[in-house]
């Protein structure tokens, strides 16, 4: 056994919980929204034991992929330039896929800091350098 201290665990509902987790929720999320600890708890582990298997699925899925990627820039060296054979490839392999019908989401009962405060954008496509740059 490795010389790193082990997080105290809580047990909650179904799950089990880190110490410091279990206290955050409790004490600085639950406050004043009208749902119990144990109510939360309780669906909460729900939640988490229905979707695991499908989220243990999509990580396999993404290392499948992540491996074939990795494959094909070894097989392809210097072919970084190539993007009609690169899209191709992601396209071939399940990664890009055709783009769906147009569609809007909204939302209710979302801070305004979320919703109408621009804030900064992380993502950025990476082929189109008006973006990179901004």
């Amino acid at each position: 056994m490795s010389a790193a201290k082990t997080a105290a665990r809580v047990k909650a509902g179904s799950l089990d919980v880190d110490k410091k987790l279990y206290d955050f929720i409790n004490k600085e999320v639950l406050p004043g929204t009208g749902v119990r600890e144990k109510s939360f708890w309780s669906g909460f582990g729900k939640i988490v034991n229905a979707l695991t298997p499908k989220n243990r699925e999509l990580l396999a899925r993404r290392d499948e992929l992540q491996k074939q990627i990795d494959q094909w820039h070894l097989d392809n060296p210097g072919r970084h330039s190539d993007l009609k054979a690169y899209k191709s490839f992601l396209k071939k392999i399940g990664y890009l896929v055709p783009e769906g019908k147009a569609f809007s989401v909204t939302t209710s009962k979302v801070d305004d800091e979320l919703t109408t405060i621009a804030g900064p954008q992380l993502v950025v496509p990476v082929m189109n350098a008006r973006y990179a740059l901004n």
